[in-house]
């Protein structure tokens, strides 16, 4: 996959992106802006994070005994060995997603689920990681657009969610309750990643194609074990 190299060693996913770019994220370990190398999957269960659990300086140790404290680092429930990918190039952009899918906590977006046994309901989270680049060398995009690419991603999200029709008591599910969605790219002068864009559609179509890919599998999984 063009740009992102993924290493697997349970309960490690290691995309390294092949250097240091600006990741846009709400992850757990190093949210925000920042700049990183790697995004990371920690996969857990309920027995690793216990009430007490401080999870924030957890998952930092953790982190820093593979030397990977400065990369962004998500955390899953889900199978990690069940990760899907895929990569779309429209027009010069080229965009390469990873994701993890589980729908166990999912919700449909307004109204609220009453709280589920996690083990009953199996295994949750959509973590999702995007990595864009341009045939251009040297280009990049602005922090307003890749701001429009993380908006763009969770719209492509809950689209390939939608599709699946799960149906829940609260409406139609578009979601977990636990999400969360990376983007890393290099920085530069492209002010715009919306639907109308090249760059939009190539972030919209990889993404359809790997959450896509992992609710089938998901739903799939439930359905026959």
């Amino acid at each position: 996959m063009t740009g992102l190299a993924i290493r697997l060693d349970p309960p490690w996913l290691v995309a390294d992106l092949g250097a240091p770019l600006r990741v846009l994220s709400f992850a757990p370990h190093r949210p925000g802006l920042v700049r990183a190398r790697q995004i990371v999957w920690r996969e857990v269960r309920n027995a690793d994070l216990t009430p007490d659990l401080a999870v924030g300086p957890w998952i930092a140790r953790a982190l820093a005994e593979r030397d990977l404290q400065g990369a962004v680092a998500m955390l899953t429930s889900r199978d990690i060995r069940r990760f899907t990918r895929s990569c779309c190039t429209v027009a010069g952009w080229t965009v390469a997603a990873l994701a993890t899918v589980g729908l166990g906590n999912a919700e449909a977006v307004g109204r609220r689920l009453p709280p589920r046994d996690p083990e009953a309901a199996g295994y949750g989270t959509i973590n999702l990681a995007l990595r864009i680049s341009a045939a251009l060398p040297g280009a990049g995009i602005s922090v307003p657009a890749q701001i429009e690419a993380l908006s763009l991603a969770a719209e492509a999200r809950t689209a390939a969610v939608m599709a699946a029709g799960l149906d829940l008591l609260t409406g139609r599910a578009t979601g977990t309750g636990t999400d969360c969605i990376a983007i890393a790219a290099f920085p530069g002068t492209e002010a715009h990643a919306g639907l109308h864009t090249s760059l939009g559609e190539a972030i919209g179509r990889s993404v359809l194609e790997s959450v896509g890919a992992g609710v089938r599998d998901w739903m799939e999984e439930m359905t026959h074990g």
